[in-house]
This record gives C-alpha cells, sequence and structure tokens, in this order.
C-alpha cells in the first residue's frame, strides 16, 4: 500500500491524503483514477509507472483509458 501512495504521490504529484484515498479505492474496487491527461502526457505517466513498478518488482498495474 505505501509504494502505491508514494507511486501516487511521485507521478500525479498527489498530497499523501489524496493518493491514500486513490490507493483504498484500487485496494477496495480493483481500479482507481490517478489523473486526466492529454494523451502524450498520459502515455508517458503508464510507462514511468510500469517501469518504476518492475524496477521495484512490484505487481502495480497502470492503464490508459480513452474518454469518450
Amino acid at each position: 500500500m505505501d509504494f502505491v501512495i508514494g507511486v501516487l504521490q511521485r507521478f500525479f504529484l498527489m498530497d499523501r491524503e489524496q493518493a491514500t484515498r486513490v490507493m483504498l479505492k484500487v485496494h477496495n474496487e480493483g481500479a482507481g483514477l490517478a489523473g486526466v491527461y492529454p494523451r502524450d502526457v498520459a502515455e508517458t505517466k503508464v510507462r514511468q509507472v510500469t517501469n518504476h513498478a518492475r524496477e521495484h518488482q512490484h505487481p502495480l498495474q497502470c492503464v490508459m483509458e480513452e474518454n469518450e
């Protein structure tokens, strides 16, 4: 849980309280919203988070969904 909070703070610039709320949503519901970004920014964030998780051997997944 602390790893996810740290990722949300580092890559999505959330304060600890906001990051904790998103982490709990992910924990309880399986997914949470980290932000809404233009496509290129979202792709970069997904890549950064995925690489960071892999480097730390953490199973965290980060995906991008299109707005309709």
